[in-house]
């Protein structure tokens, strides 16, 4: 099994933060609400494909570092690449520009840091149905899964669901995403080269990195 470290961005020059310490909401399967939550949130921890065997790697934020204070720092904090199959490890640090440190963009099927295909890939509805780690992929079922869907009075442009795509939300694909969620639970649950999805690959999505995305004076 994948295993790593416990755990959204600014523009125009400035750094918008989301506390580290946000509630979490109550659980009711039928009903879901958006407290306006970050992709960044779940990317603490990236399970993806080791460049070295194939299997599955870890990606965290390297060992010693500060306490996290905002889930936002999760998009410059160096990070680490640890395979438990193979042994390879490799290291990222953000672009310094100045005294500020470039953030990394997040989204697409390849995680920002080292640019791997995440492990965590499946087929859902002629789409391909990705997340970081579990604990994004329960947060997208609850979400899914549930009849009722509840937005909170706050509305940033960066919340997660909010920027789903369309056949994610669709009622009919509901059924079918559920499954293919199910499908990644499965699959986070195992690390050798032969439990690769087929569809975990280079596929050239990843985000550019936006150049306005960074903090002046980190501790990095």
């Amino acid at each position: 099994m994948c295993a790593g470290t416990q755990l959204g961005c600014g523009q125009a020059g400035c750094f918008v933060m989301v506390s580290a310490m946000e509630l979490e909401p109550g659980i009711d399967p039928d009903r879901h609400h958006d407290s306006g939550r970050w992709l960044a949130r779940f990317a603490g921890r990236i399970l993806v494909v080791c460049p070295r065997c194939g299997g599955c790697a870890v990606v965290v934020p390297r060992p010693g570092l500060p306490e996290l204070r905002f889930f936002s720092e999760l998009l410059y904090r160096p990070r680490r690449l640890t395979c438990g199959e193979c042994g390879a490890v490799a290291d990222w640090t953000p672009e310094l520009r100045g005294t500020g440190l470039v953030g990394v963009a997040l989204g697409g099927t390849e995680d920002p840091f080292f640019r791997r295909p995440l492990w965590l890939q499946t087929r859902s509805v002629g789409q391909i149905l990705w997340a970081y780690n579990e604990e994004h992929v329960n947060e997208l079922a609850a979400y899914v899964g549930a009849r009722l869907r509840e937005r909170g009075g706050a509305r940033p442009t960066r919340a997660m669901f909010a920027r789903l795509p369309r056949w994610m939300k669709t009622s009919g694909n509901r059924s079918d995403v559920l499954a293919g969620l199910e499908r990644l639970r499965v699959l986070a649950k195992r690390s050798t080269p032969a439990d690769r999805s087929d569809v975990a690959h280079e596929r050239g999505d990843r985000p550019r990195p936006h150049k306005s995305m960074y903090f002046r004076g980190g501790p990095y």
